[in-house]
């Protein structure tokens, strides 16, 4: 009898599997960087394996994302705090590009940036 895949479980390995995309990493790169194998790795991408506690953080860590991000899909302050540490050691010019590309961003998302 084929295993029941928990739905929690689904839309956190699409989580994972999403941001390490983002990222550019393989499973192999992104398990590595957890301290996990990759064939463990694959298994919670595709909701076949829970994570306990322990692995989630490995996880969160490996791919500079909140467990909070993980488990709800929620952006929390540490995931905030990740973007701002990013931009602390642009120029000043580099800086003023990153907040014109944002703004944009926004408004093409119907946002009011201003």
């Amino acid at each position: 009898m084929p295993e029941k895949k928990d739905k929690l479980a689904t839309e956190i390995g699409r989580r994972i599997a999403t941001r390490r995309n983002q990222l550019g990493l393989t499973q192999e790169q992104a398990a590595e960087k957890a301290g996990l194998t990759q064939q463990f790795f694959a298994s919670v991408e595709t909701g076949s394996k829970n994570m306990r506690a322990e692995s989630i953080i490995k996880v969160s860590r490996a791919l500079n994302v909140s467990t909070d991000f993980l488990l709800t899909g929620q952006v929390s302050d540490i995931d905030c705090n990740n973007i701002t540490a990013m931009l602390k050691p642009l120029t000043d010019r580099q800086f003023l590009k990153m907040e014109d590309i944002i703004r944009n961003v926004l408004k093409f998302n119907g946002y009011d940036a201003d």
